[in-house]
């Protein structure tokens, strides 16, 4: 079985017997390295709740921004007047 990783942010898919996967938004993980359990609000009726994905279930990475700190996208001061 597949260790599943998420982060805040995150959708937790989870399948369902004969209907379609069950969508939630990942609010929370408790452990550094994204293992579950996870704090999850459910779309379908906006219910929040502690999930252990089991097998069928599969995590959706939230689109993140990175953003480049080096120097040289820095621009230095104006003068002072």
């Amino acid at each position: 079985m597949t260790t599943l990783t998420a982060h805040p942010g995150d959708r937790l898919l989870v399948a369902r017997h004969e209907q379609a996967y069950r969508v939630g938004i990942v609010l929370g993980v408790d452990h550094a390295d994204g293992s579950p359990p996870y704090r999850v609000r459910w779309l379908d009726d906006g219910k929040e709740g502690l999930v252990f994905p089991g097998e069928g279930a599969r995590i959706e990475p939230a689109r993140r921004t990175v953003v480049d700190n080096t120097a040289s996208t820095l621009r230095p001061a104006a003068p002072a007047p």
